[in-house]
């Protein structure tokens, strides 16, 4: 039997959202990071992506497979 592999990608918030524009905000929030060191594991699609990249300067992203 074949094991299915899923692509997820680990996001990390490693900058404070203090001081930033309302849409980084929103960003993050809707992404699920709202305190400092929080890491979530979200489905690898490219809107997922796109907010990834909105906001790349506050995050660190990495790509992860899961059985």
């Amino acid at each position: 039997m074949e094991q299915i592999v899923e692509k997820k990608l680990k996001v990390t918030l490693v900058k404070s959202s203090i001081g930033r524009p309302e849409k980084q905000r929103k960003v993050l929030r809707g992404m699920g990071l709202v305190k400092l060191n929080k890491t979530v594991l979200l489905g690898d699609t490219p809107e997922i992506r796109g907010m990834a990249k909105k906001v790349a300067h506050l995050v660190v992203v990495e790509e992860v497979e899961v059985n």
